[in-house]
């Protein structure tokens, strides 16, 4: 049964002479407890927060002298007490509260300074699960969630960022706070711990394998830019950090160039996540556009791999984003450069092709530290109205698969090596996905349209654009491999690859027609591999 509310009017200004400080994080809290004191606030706290006010000659309260009873098992218990509960739950304009606090010398908190225990940092840096665990806050989130419940009367602030705007507010104000401000401390305060357990479910679910599909989910992040606008320039936007140790854009580290847009991270995270399938003893590069691959190719070198995937579309590439498997290199930096490019990422990077990157100051220049695992365990999360869907990445990575040939002609070495490189490129393609490939190179991409055989048709008219641009006598689908990233449910979409000039197939298979869609490839004398996993990305 839900309580009922007295519906007793909040004060607008309430005067600041009582505070709670117990910050993990002392990042200002010394100037902070200073400004309080010079305006006479009684200053209450524990442990190391109290040290450190003390060291800066401060009067400083032990919360243990307010409670009455020491810190208890290695420092778990010790604000977990009515003294300190009730000073900061008491709704002061009803006469039951006064009255119980009168009766059990309970003393109002008007301010309560809080950061919690460090557990995203701690699961960073590798601790054990004992060590984590250990670093679960209690106490701290309980005093936080009860000051911000009771924001009519308590300012709760969880973040040294804000202690300025706490200073501006009591000179503003005559050493009080103001309702509107309490309100917003308070929301801030329940999206800190908000985030901070699921910070903690998603490292449990992790620890323990459970299922992915759980009965409760809750995604947790910490702002970590915030943009000018999101897809368009009417949409706010901003990029979370939830935690997860997985390279990539997210925690890159821009060595040059503009902040990044939100289309720009994620065409990058695109990028990257597509050239980490790659092994990195093969250079590899990816150009993306519109978080769609327009170019994709191996090579003996980066360069080498940059210059065969970009020949697959060079009027897409213009304004893409380019990722590397590999150290960018100075023979690399000079080819991506030619052209106009928004982002560039990679592992590492030389100074060499650094300074030939700096040449282009707009240009932005990512170092990821390391290649995403394509076969680690991960969630995604998608919102749909009234709700959001959740499931596991896509980790199956085609080596790993059992491939089976389904046609008489069985593929050369050469087509089954460019068959395999398709299929990784089509699992990054927005669906319904076709890929051209010849020799480690893509040199055709349709994504994303309706029917499978769209898709052929604009992949192999792709290959005849880029023809014509590099002045060649016929497209280079002459004589390829194809990829479908799901089953052909007709046998027309594999007759428009053939009519493009596909010489073998790699698909799931899977369909009521597979039969007729082997049939088809026999009358044709393709070779067809099934891999029985679809990779659909919407």
């Amino acid at each position: 049964m839900a309580v009922v509310s007295k519906k007793i009017p909040a004060p607008d200004r309430v005067g600041i002479r009582r505070a709670l400080l117990s910050v993990s994080d002392k990042t200002g809290l010394v100037e902070l407890a200073r400004e309080l004191v010079r305006r006479d606030v009684e200053l209450v706290s524990t442990g190391g927060t109290k040290k450190a006010i003390s060291e800066a000659g401060l009067p400083v309260i032990d919360v243990a002298d307010v409670t009455g009873f020491p810190e208890i098992m290695d420092g778990r218990v010790k604000t977990l007490h009515p003294s300190v509960h009730g000073g900061l739950l008491a709704v002061r304009d009803d006469p039951d509260h006064v009255a119980a606090m009168e009766a059990n010398g309970i003393a109002p908190f008007d301010l309560v300074v809080i950061n919690l225990y460090p557990f995203e940092q701690v699961v960073a840096a590798g601790s054990d699960y004992p060590t984590t665990i250990e670093n679960i806050d209690i106490g701290g989130p309980a005093m936080v969630r009860a000051s911000a419940k009771n924001h009519a009367y308590v300012t709760i602030v969880t973040d040294p960022a804000d202690y300025d705007e706490v200073i501006a507010m009591l000179a503003e104000n005559d050493g009080c706070s103001t309702l509107d401000r309490r309100k917003a401390f308070a929301a801030r305060a329940f999206q800190r711990t908000a985030s901070y357990d699921a910070m903690i479910s998603a490292y449990m679910a992790e620890q323990l394998s459970l299922p992915p599909v759980a009965r409760h989910h809750a995604t947790g992040g910490t702002l970590s830019l915030e943009m000018r606008y999101g897809e368009n320039p009417h949409q706010g936007a901003g990029l979370y950090l939830t935690g997860e140790k997985r390279p990539g854009v997210a925690t890159a580290q821009l060595l040059q160039g503009k902040a990044l847009s939100y289309n720009n991270i994620n065409d990058t995270d695109a990028a990257y996540e597509l050239v980490s399938e790659f092994d990195p003893a093969t250079p590899s590069v990816a150009i993306i556009k519109h978080a769609n691959p327009c170019g994709v190719a191996t090579g003996a070198t980066l360069a080498e791999a940059y210059r065969k995937a970009l020949a697959c579309d060079q009027t897409s590439a213009f304004g893409g984003i380019v990722a590397l498997n590999g150290t960018l290199d100075a023979e690399a930096a000079v080819e991506i450069v030619k052209i106009f490019t928004e982002v560039i990422i990679a592992p590492a990077v030389t100074d060499e092709a650094a300074a030939i990157v700096a040449a282009k100051k707009n240009l932005r220049l990512l170092t990821a530290g390391a290649l995403a695992d394509p076969r680690a365990k991960g969630l995604l999360v998608r919102s749909v109205a009234g709700g959001f869907l959740k499931q596991e990445r896509d980790n199956v990575v085609v080596d790993d698969l059992d491939l089976k040939c389904v046609t008489k002609r069985q593929p050369t070495e050469t087509e089954l090596a460019d068959m395999k490189f398709a299929f990784r490129v089509a699992k990054h393609v927005k669906s319904n996905a076709i890929v051209y490939a010849r020799d480690g190179a893509t040199v055709g991409i349709g994504a994303g349209q309706m029917s499978r055989v769209d898709s052929a048709r604009i992949a192999a008219r792709k290959a005849e654009d880029a023809a014509q641009a590099l002045g060649l006598a016929e497209p280079l689908t002459r004589g390829c491999v194809v990829a479908s990233d799901a089953f052909f449910p007709f046998a027309d979409g594999l007759l428009s690859a053939v009519e493009a000039g596909a010489r073998a197939v790699i698909q799931p298979g899977g369909s009521m027609r597979d039969e007729e869609v082997i049939a088809a490839a026999d009358e044709h004398g393709i070779a067809m591999v099934f891999t029985g996993v679809r990779h659909f990305r919407h």
